[in-house]
C-alpha cells in the first residue's frame, strides 16, 4: 500500500512535479491543497501519511498551518518545503515539529528521502 502525501503550495505547478517525482516509488499523492487553511481543514478527511507544505502561501502561510495541524494532530507528519531560507525560519519549523525542511527548487533524490525519514 502506497504511502499518501498531502501536497499544500499555492502553485499547482509544484503539486504537478512533486506527483511527477512520486511516480514509481512508495508515495503517491492524494490531495492538493492552495494555502494553509484548505490544508487544516482537508487534513482530518484526507488524513495523509505525510503533508509537503510550503511557507509563503494567501490565507494562511505554511508555518501556522502546520502549527495548527500538529496541535490538533500530534502524529502528524510535515516535509516543509520553501524558497525561503532564513535560519530563523527553519528553526521555527523545527520547533513547531517538522520532520523536515526542502528549499525549492527540489529534486527527486531530497525528496524521496525526506519522505522516507517522515515516515519511518
Amino acid at each position: 500500500m502506497k504511502k499518501r502525501i498531502m501536497v499544500v503550495d499555492d502553485s499547482c505547478i509544484m503539486e504537478a512535479q512533486i506527483s511527477e517525482m512520486l511516480v514509481g516509488t512508495e508515495f503517491e499523492v492524494v490531495a492538493y491543497c492552495e494555502n494553509g487553511e484548505d490544508a487544516i481543514s482537508l487534513y482530518e478527511e484526507v488524513q495523509p501519511d505525510v503533508v509537503t507544505m510550503d511557507i509563503i502561501m494567501p490565507k494562511l502561510d505554511g508555518l501556522e498551518a502546520a502549527k495548527m495541524i500538529l496541535e490538533e494532530h500530534p502524529d502528524a507528519r510535515i516535509v516543509m518545503i520553501s524558497s525561503l531560507a532564513y535560519d530563523d525560519t527553519i528553526q521555527e519549523a523545527e520547533t513547531i515539529g517538522a520532520k523536515a525542511f526542502l528549499y525549492k527548487p527540489i529534486d527527486c533524490e531530497t525528496l524521496l528521502d525526506a519522505l522516507q525519514k517522515a515516515t519511518i
